[in-house]
């Protein structure tokens, strides 16, 4: 894939993949692999983050434009014109992540069996950048990672529910990312590109408690803006009834520190008391939390929160 932002991508040390999609190596895949600690997914959900790759098949199309996004905004649309086979984006994905972590199998660091496991991916976080809703294939996508056994997590920003309602199947873990508690603050935080963004994502929130997979509400919260907001919070995952809430304090980092101040990041224990009262209100449990990624999460059921990966 070549276009006006390849070049910045693979300064950043992405992967391109085809015509529309991309890898990129995640933090805490490179701390696991090196026996350090794992993404929060995986005290979360029971992830393996050094056998985690990071991808998007949407990675210039996106239907908003998020204040808070640390990401390179490449966005040239809300359509991929001329798709790629979505067998060719798992395997080429896969592909240009393991060459990506090729250099940590001498490194001293790294066991045997911790390079093995590494080299044969058993989870994608279909997150990197992008709206992933936007490729009309990701059903097939997502049936063709099942079919290896690998595990899928998809985040999307809810503005597409006729997608939601039609996919599938639907992947092992669905993110719907909540991050604006009114219409208002949600057209000043998240930038919409269409004009219906409000009305589709409230849509997307009333058809998930029908959608039969784990679901997640996350939201991304920016304090003065749209945190705390309690109440309107929960009055919208009361609608979305999921199974887990993560809140997780925004991070001023990437191209967000030219649209947002650092005071705009709230501490962790801020975010752990805007956690514990949202879960008082909605009836869920405060089952989780990590202090260097600033997130906790709210079970329905803390029970069920790691993943039988031999069901998938």
């Amino acid at each position: 894939m070549e276009n006006a932002y390849s070049q910045i991508y693979r300064k950043q040390h992405y992967g391109l993949v085809g015509k529309h999609s991309a890898v990129k190596v995640c933090h805490w895949t490179k701390s696991e692999i090196t026996g350090g600690p794992g993404c929060y997914k995986g005290d979360f959900y029971g992830i393996k983050s050094h056998q985690c790759v990071q991808m998007t098949p949407a990675l210039n199309s996106c239907t908003e434009n998020c204040s808070f996004c640390w990401r390179f905004q490449g966005f040239d649309g809300m359509h991929i014109s001329d798709e790629d086979d979505p067998e060719f984006i798992l395997e080429e994905s896969i592909k240009a992540h393991k060459k990506l972590i090729s250099g940590f199998k001498g490194n001293p660091k790294v066991s045997p069996e911790k390079w093995e496991e590494a080299d044969n991916p058993k989870h994608i976080a279909i997150s990197l950048t992008g709206e992933p809703t936007l490729y009309s294939r990701l059903g097939e996508f997502i049936a063709l990672a099942r079919k290896r056994g690998i595990s899928t997590f998809l985040v999307t920003n809810g503005t597409l529910p006729m997608v939601l309602e039609k996919l599938d199947p639907l992947p092992t873990q669905l993110y719907v990312t909540t991050a604006g508690p009114t219409k208002q603050i949600f057209n000043e935080v998240l930038n919409p590109a269409i004009g219906n963004a409000w009305e589709n994502f409230n849509r997307t929130l009333e058809i998930l408690p029908s959608l039969d997979t784990r679901k997640v509400i996350r939201h991304t919260l920016v304090k003065d803006v749209n945190m705390p907001f309690v109440n309107e919070y929960a009055k919208l995952d009361a609608i979305a009834d999921p199974d887990f809430i993560e809140s997780k304090g925004y991070v001023h980092v990437g191209q967000s520190i030219t649209r947002l101040g650092i005071e705009n990041m709230p501490s962790h224990d801020y975010v752990v008391e805007f956690s514990r009262q949202l879960g008082g209100i909605l009836g869920y449990h405060f089952s989780g939390e990590r202090r260097d990624s600033r997130v906790t999460l709210l079970a329905k059921d803390p029970s069920k929160a790691k993943i039988d990966f031999s069901s998938i």
